[in-house]
């Protein structure tokens, strides 16, 4: 008992540090699942949350009866599986890029010039956006079509080119992140590695190959598994504000979490925007087991748990 004492005496400075993190969490995070029940009630905010009549699935059925329901769950799920696998690509490219070409000394300001875009808020980037396509004063239509003898584009009105604005949009603004956890990566790999490669004679690419993208492995399957758990998420001013809530171009743009913020702001329907976070939720927790699992069996080292 004495020993017990003496240890739990020891950690306590430890508990008191871990306490307030412990109580942001529980208020942020736990305390709100109560309120999962808004899901499966027909809200009156005359009776509250708790106080509101039991509708069953209704608001589940109200939100996928809608002849958009394929539309918004094509698009997010398209959309996110695209983010994830080209912003893999390009983050591991220019993580390599900047490991290798560039100094020491000059990597910490390369590495905040290429973070600043994901610091942006979506606001400012859908202005940079609308001044380079914007049909009467963009650079686009004003600049670069007109050197390349092409006629002005309506962009706001052409649903088929923001499946490429939106990923390129999202590449450009998320690319700092993921680069700056691989360049971190990268920088932690054994620099012996390399020199014995380099006495062997193996090439730039050889290293690339087999020192570099294996070392890298763990990061990105850590990257992709919390990617796949919010796969049925989408980001809400890139799809949102960015086209600026046009409704012509509503087939490749409109996703579950716009779909969800129209149908609560025309149709105050708190039960029905519950529901759709609720149903986002359960299918990313089944998505990261799946995923963990697959990865699991292939090699346990790198699954999450």
């Amino acid at each position: 008992m004495k020993s017990k004492a003496k240890k739990l005496k020891r950690y306590v400075p430890f508990y008191l540090m871990f306490l307030p993190g412990a109580i942001y969490l529980f208020i942020n995070n736990y305390l709100p699942m109560a309120g999962l029940v808004v899901a499966f009630k027909q809200y009156n905010v005359r009776l509250g949350i708790f106080g509101s009549d039991w509708c069953g699935l209704k608001n589940f059925k109200f939100l996928f009866a809608t002849p958009d329901a394929w539309v918004i769950t094509r698009n997010t799920i398209l959309y996110n599986m695209a983010f994830i696998i080209i912003n893999t690509v390009v983050g591991i490219l220019f993580a390599i890029f900047v490991s290798d070409t560039i100094n020491k000394k000059l990597q910490k300001m390369y590495q905040s010039a290429i973070l600043f875009p994901f610091l942006m808020s979506a606001v400012i980037l859908s202005y940079i956006v609308y001044a380079f396509l914007s049909q009467s004063t963009g650079i686009v239509n004003n600049s670069i079509l007109p050197a390349l003898g092409l006629d002005a584009v309506n962009w706001y009105s052409e649903a088929k080119y923001w499946p490429f604005i939106l990923i390129f949009v999202n590449t450009w603004k998320g690319i700092g992140y993921g680069c700056l956890i691989y360049i971190s990566s990268i920088n932690s790999i054994d620099p012996t590695f390399f020199e014995a490669a380099k006495l062997d004679g193996a090439t730039k690419w050889q290293q690339i190959r087999n020192i570099t993208l294996p070392s890298l492995t763990p990061t990105v399957i850590t990257l992709t598994l919390m990617s796949i758990g919010r796969i049925f998420y989408s980001d809400f001013g890139l799809f949102y504000q960015v086209p600026r809530n046009s409704g012509m171009i509503f087939s490749t743009t409109n996703v579950i979490d716009t779909y969800v913020y129209r149908g609560l702001m025309e149709q105050s329907n708190v039960g029905m925007s519950a529901a759709a976070g609720f149903y986002q939720s359960i299918v990313g927790f089944g998505l990261v087991l799946a995923a963990n699992l697959i990865v699991r069996k292939l090699s346990k080292e790198y699954a999450l748990f």
